[in-house]
């Protein structure tokens, strides 16, 4: 009886039976890439296909740092690998452990080791980069005379700034003496002082890039005095000439915005720009007449307060005068300067009878009978009390009083001798 396998034991034999195939272990396939697929996971499915028929690749995570390029369809290349079986669909497949482009090796390690050597130079230093202009007013085209590219950056310049000055070197961008044909039109160019310059061509294989790959078009951008705009081919292409410009546009059409300013846009940007001038010129107006109005306010109001002020103190000093403990006060003052000048007065009037008192004693003490007896003569009083001045005033047998300076005698009138 015939033996029966499952899917999967089947599926394994034949996986085992390529991998023990010498040639299926380690193959090269020349073909055309077809249904590309970039897996989030890292992973890369495509296709090779030739006339007579195709073949399933994968492209692992792992190995993709041997992939210098992007797999784009159409392209020839070569893929290297081994060929063995996916268990799950039961289909074969290419898995894949390097691509090249063919016809393009040799080229792409020359662009490899060019790049290389003139990065050790200094020429793709971000330092040497010259600043595109922000309002360009004339621009230089280095690329073919015919085509899709310098048809878009005409289109496109004249669009953004109708008065822009476009100066067109038709280059030769293909083929022999290609590279020499561009780095004249940068030189002759860069020679009329023009704003800016876009260098550049639709896209192609790498052949047909190669002339902006060249070391002569790369020392012209480098010693260019313009700033230079590279647009050579796609995004996804890279030449030498990218990184020697000043600045790299991923197309021709984005190198024309980059180098020309949209006039409409500036002038709708310089309308909306004078707008809110002109708005924050009307408030700063509006609120420097508030500030004008609220200092003459303030002033008026301060000379209002200095006014009321200066009233105030008018009617303290009044009232100061007018008060009853002013008057009190004054009348105070003006009492004690009655009693100052009284004193004063009575002082001299006290001196001055003191003084006539002293006359007056020096006087009366010169007049003074006690004086008078203390010179040798006595004072005489009859019985009478009187003073006698006359011997007729006397009897005999009266009593006399005889004063005397040291005292007073008693004496009886005996006899009366008249002179």
């Amino acid at each position: 009886m015939q033996k029966v396998y499952s899917v999967g034991q089947i599926n394994q034999y034949i996986s085992q039976v390529l991998r023990q195939d010498f040639i299926l272990g380690s193959v090269s396939i020349r073909g055309e890439v077809s249904n590309v697929t970039y897996h989030t996971s890292g992973h890369v499915y495509f296709s090779l296909k030739d006339e007579a028929g195709r073949i399933a690749c994968v492209l692992f995570a792992s190995a993709r740092s041997g992939l210098k390029f992007r797999l784009r369809e159409g392209q020839q290349v070569i893929a290297s690998g081994h060929v063995d079986i996916f268990a799950r669909d039961g289909k074969y497949q290419l898995y894949v452990k390097s691509v090249r482009q063919e016809g393009a090796g040799a080229l792409y390690e020359r662009y490899l080791a060019l790049k290389e050597e003139l990065e050790e130079m200094g020429m793709f230093a971000p330092e040497y980069k010259k600043p595109i202009p922000a309002f360009a007013h004339s621009l230089g085209i280095v690329t073919a005379p015919t085509g899709a590219a310098v048809h878009d950056i005409i289109q496109i310049s004249t669009r953004r700034n109708p008065g822009i000055r476009i100066i067109l070197y038709p280059a030769k961008v293909q083929g022999e003496g290609a590279a020499k044909s561009v780095a004249a039109g940068i030189v002759a160019l860069d020679a009329l002082g023009l704003d800016v310059l876009i260098v550049g061509r639709g896209g192609g294989s790498i052949e047909e890039l190669w002339a902006f790959n060249e070391e002569i078009v790369a020392r012209a951008l480098f010693e260019c005095n313009t700033p230079v705009i590279s647009a050579v081919g796609h995004e996804t292409d890279t030449t030498i000439a990218d990184f020697a410009a000043d600045l790299r546009a991923p197309t021709p059409s984005a190198a024309a915005e980059l180098a020309v300013c949209d006039v409409r846009a500036l002038l709708s940007q310089l309308m909306l720009s004078r707008s809110r001038m002109e708005r924050r010129m009307r408030r700063q107006i509006e609120e420097e007449r508030n500030r004008v109005a609220q200092l003459q306010l303030a002033r008026l109001m301060e000379r209002m307060l200095e006014e009321k002020r200066s009233r105030l103190e008018r009617y303290r000093l009044q009232l100061r005068y007018a008060s009853p403990r002013q008057r009190l006060l004054e009348q105070r003052q003006y009492l004690s300067r009655l009693e100052d000048a009284l004193r004063r007065a009575m002082g001299e009037q006290l001196r001055e009878r003191r003084h006539r008192m002293e006359l007056a004693g020096e006087k009366l003490k010169r007049l003074s009978p006690r004086e008078k007896l203390s010179g040798g003569y006595g004072y005489v009083v009859g019985p009478d009390g009187r003073r006698m001045v006359s011997v007729g005033q006397a009897a005999p047998g009266d009593t006399l009083q005889i004063y005397l300076a040291d005292g007073r005698l008693e004496a009886t009138v005996s006899e009366i001798k008249a002179w």
